[in-house]
């Protein structure tokens, strides 16, 4: 057994008698379906302007800004779907292991996978919001040909429901994932760094209420050697997958 094989059983059995386990997931997880993060050399930023995520640029530019939010979100987004990592999640969660996701990405991937109680930090980019009525939107009930599109009760301009530069992070979503994160005894990190306040926040008050915390990130983050106990090192689907190996069977003690 490798050192390798050693820590996915220590992880494994962590989560086998976790009594509330809870996962964090950042921009990592969603990379195996084609989403890149938005920093670093490879990321949108790099790309594109973040200025179009600008709350005062956005509504001073809204089409220039949905131009920009249609190609990334809506035709490139639009295409991902959920990979091992998210389906895994979606697996504990119907086994009854799982208690909920607080996460960090917009893409909507872990409610297509098929989890249920998902705590969106930044909100979700499938989401259309009126910024005068408040009427919210399916992003797949609005067509988004002519832009920017409009609300179809009040004619005023719709945005996407997550969280541009220059807003604040919503007061319920703040509220249930520092609930969840008080509220765990295990608490899984996977796909974040620990650089976007203030969700960095969220792991280490889990290790405030006496949580054990597993990372599954290919690289050290800044959780490392803050606040986790197992770092499981590797790509988010391919980690998921060992551990689900070796819980095979309480997974399928616990479905039947």
């Amino acid at each position: 057994m490798n050192h390798s094989d050693e820590q996915i059983k220590r992880a494994a059995g962590l989560i086998r008698n976790a009594k509330h386990l809870v996962a964090f997931t950042g921009a990592g997880i969603s990379v195996e379906s084609g989403i890149p993060p938005f920093r670093g050399p490879e990321g949108l930023w790099s790309k594109y302007d973040p200025i179009v995520l600008d709350l005062d640029y956005f509504y001073r530019n809204p089409e220039a800004s949905w131009k920009v939010i249609k190609e990334i979100f809506y035709d490139f987004f639009g295409k991902a779907r959920p990979n091992p990592a998210h389906l895994a999640l979606a697996q504990l969660e119907r086994a009854g292991i799982l208690k909920s996701i607080i996460t960090q990405n917009i893409d909507n991937l872990h409610q297509e996978a098929g989890n249920t109680v998902v705590h969106e930090f930044h909100g979700n980019s499938q989401k259309l919001i009126c910024t005068s009525c408040g009427e919210h939107y399916a992003a797949r009930d609005v067509s988004l040909d002519v832009l920017p599109p409009k609300c179809k009760k009040c004619d005023s301009l719709l945005k996407p429901d997550f969280i541009f530069f220059g807003e604040s992070i919503p007061a319920d979503a703040y509220t249930s994932s520092v609930k969840a994160a008080e509220n765990a005894d295990v608490f899984l990190i996977i796909g974040s760094t620990g650089e976007i306040m203030p969700a960095s926040q969220i792991p280490h008050i889990a290790k405030q209420t006496g949580a054990k915390i597993i990372e599954i990130n290919p690289e050290t983050s800044r959780y490392t050697r803050s606040v986790t106990n197992i770092h499981l090192k590797g790509k988010a689907g391919e980690v998921m997958q060992k551990l689900l190996d070796e819980m095979r069977a309480d997974i399928l003690a616990l479905e039947e």
